[in-house]
């Protein structure tokens, strides 16, 4: 008796155990299915949650352009002496300080330049004192006021010269042996080199390097004549180029050439953009972007990576909360490269998707 009752304990047990699997199992995907679809603290980490404004309707007009040297920050070097290049410290790209040597140049002319130096400063000496004395003999009427006049003149002469002489002296250092060092005129990189060792330099040869700090660049920018008449100085841009097409660039048209270029038969305008991570490369191609005049109103502005694009129609993401989330139709009203304006308008807390948006529409679009 004891071993049947066991075996029918034993067969109750699992009967129980069989109902109530299943059971249990149906509950949880009831559950599941009313819940819907949620976003779990992983996929949150990479999604992008955007929050949608009302603007004014703007369209916008692309131009080509290339980013390029600011030409007011830029030191083209020439030498002002003749010379046989013994050594060269620097490369193309390289950054460098103030005063930093940058080669080594057989010459003999740098002795010249100290003698011009000693030369202009044993004229002015002379000709100071000639003046202190020939103003004291104009108050006397011995000496008539032009002739202090023009001695004052050739003293301002004199000075000028030592100025030039001096200048040209701070950037060369002589070092013995009929040799100088060329010193950086001032810290940057080094973004033109025309200078190797033996090579022969005149005061007539290219520019041996040219210097320029980088932060701070300028954008060239194409304007055709059929857009002339949608651009004025004072217009703000958004920049962004071939390299980092995801990242864009505050400026200003700050100045337009009136004058067409012979070779690309446009109008050039300038952007000045800081640069102060050195992302913004010369020669780099750029667009540039500017915002056009429209009456149109306003509309609620879509970031143009939150659409999702399904059967030849626009969708968007809607969220609420991390289990609340609405896919929709938008309808377009208008669009420029950053925003698609929408005749659908979104209620107070709802934001959209960003990032992941064409998952998660996939996911709440599957049958539940």
């Amino acid at each position: 008796m004891k071993i049947r009752i066991g075996v029918l304990l034993s067969v109750t047990g699992t009967s129980l155990l069989f109902s109530c699997g299943p059971k249990a199992a149906q509950e949880q995907a009831q559950t599941e299915i009313e819940q819907g679809f949620c976003i779990n603290d992983q996929l949150k980490q990479s999604t992008e949650i955007i929050d949608v404004t009302e603007q004014p309707i703007s369209e916008q007009l692309t131009l080509s352009g290339k980013i390029e040297y600011n030409e007011n920050d830029m030191v083209a070097f020439r030498t002002l002496l003749d010379g046989v290049v013994e050594s060269v410290q620097f490369e193309l790209g390289d950054y460098v300080r103030k005063g930093q040597v940058l080669a080594t140049i057989k010459s003999a002319q740098i002795q010249e330049l100290h003698q011009q130096k000693r030369y202009q400063e044993n004229q002015i000496g002379l000709l100071e004192k000639q003046i202190n004395s020939k103003k004291e003999m104009a108050a006397d009427g011995l000496v008539a006021a032009p002739e202090v006049l023009a001695a004052e003149h050739e003293l301002e002469s004199a000075r000028i010269e030592l100025d030039r002489v001096n200048e040209s002296l701070q950037l060369y250092r002589a070092v013995g042996g009929g040799a100088f060092q060329i010193l950086a005129p001032k810290n940057g990189y080094i973004i033109q080199k025309s200078v190797s060792v033996g090579q022969t330099i005149t005061p007539d040869s290219d520019p041996l390097f040219s210097v320029s700090n980088l932060k701070e660049v300028w954008v060239m920018v194409n304007i055709y004549a059929s857009n002339l008449r949608f651009i004025k100085v004072g217009d703000e841009v958004k920049v962004r180029t071939i390299a980092y097409p995801d990242q864009f660039y505050q400026g200003k048209i700050d100045k337009i050439y009136n004058v067409f270029d012979d070779n690309e038969h446009v109008l050039k305008a300038r952007v000045v953009l800081s640069n102060q991570h050195l992302n913004l490369m010369p020669g780099l191609s750029a667009d540039i972007i500017i915002n056009m005049k429209n009456d149109s109103g306003s509309a609620f502005a879509i970031p143009n990576r939150a659409k999702v694009f399904s059967n030849n129609k626009e969708y968007i993401v809607v969220y609420k909360d991390d289990c609340n989330l609405d896919v929709r139709r938008i309808k377009p009203v208008a669009a420029n490269e950053e925003y698609t304006f929408i005749a659908e308008r979104l209620a107070e807390g709802e934001r959209v998707i960003g990032s992941n948006a064409l998952l998660i529409f996939e996911q709440l679009s599957q049958p539940r």
